[in-house]
């Protein structure tokens, strides 16, 4: 399935676009890890577009990674050009400019924290919610060191990590409180005890949201990548639902072990 990439104006800023699949099928966005960009979703993009129900599948490069604007660097810059709820409104407008009225909507880690925080404050664009390994936001006590630079030239910007990590540790209170205004169906996925994300988070994480469902695939953090027929083995009949339809069980549990 042929990939193509398109510079869009959104939000005062351009974003890097990944599109594939027929522009007539239904959309769904995918929202990249901190430090990846929106390529990152290829194998899983692939799937979607082409598969028996295809769908037209959009992955941008959130600000700040790969080739959209990386504002940090400009002069006079603050750590608020990476606040999530900045890289909330860039989602918005983008789905106002490609004119989608509602999409599906899939975000891992970083993603999923601007996938959950757009579902807030814009339900009516969200049409179904998948969240990959993503924690409830409570603070770290004690608070995680900052990250440590790696070396060489890097395909995101700084700025955007030191940003995130201050935010990691004292996550904004009205995230949590919000999580009722999330009223789609959200598809839950935790990457089970080899994540380095806390598993309990997940868990209180889909406990806190009315509508949702937990799946945990033993993957990871990076369930999409290393799963990849599991994670679309959850996600796909999740989509295909319709919505207001009761689901399966509310809770599944899907186990893959690592290799060794």
């Amino acid at each position: 399935m042929h990939m193509e990439t398109r510079a869009v104006e959104a939000n005062g800023i351009t974003l890097a676009l990944h599109t594939w699949g027929p522009e007539e099928a239904p959309p769904v966005l995918l929202l990249h890890c901190r430090g990846a960009d929106g390529t990152d979703w290829m194998q899983i993009a692939e799937r979607l577009a082409a598969g028996p129900d295809p769908r037209r599948v959009y992955a941008p490069d959130l600000r700040g990674h790969g080739n959209s604007d990386w504002p940090g660097t400009e002069a006079g810059a603050t750590a608020d050009v990476y606040a999530y709820e900045a890289m909330r409104d860039d989602i918005r407008a983008l789905i106002a400019v490609l004119g989608v009225e509602r999409a599906d909507v899939i975000g891992h880690s970083l993603g999923g924290i601007v996938a959950y925080l757009l579902a807030q404050e814009a339900p009516e664009v969200v049409r179904r919610l998948v969240l990959e390994d993503v924690p409830a936001p409570f603070p770290f006590d004690p608070p995680r060191p900052p990250t440590e630079r790696p070396a060489g030239k890097l395909s995101f910007d700084w700025a955007m990590i030191e940003a995130t990590d201050v935010r990691a540790n004292l996550p904004d209170p009205m995230w949590w409180d919000h999580m009722g205004r999330i009223t789609m169906p959200t598809l839950v996925i935790a990457g089970g005890p080899t994540s380095g994300i806390p598993q309990d988070r997940v868990v209180a994480l889909a406990e806190r949201i009315p509508d949702a469902r937990l799946v945990t695939v033993d993957a990871g953090h990076l369930v999409h990548e290393n799963r990849p027929e599991e994670f679309l083995a959850a996600v796909e009949p999740f989509l295909a639902e319709r919505s207001g339809e009761p689901g399966d069980d509310r809770t599944a549990t899907v186990t893959s072990r690592t290799s060794s």
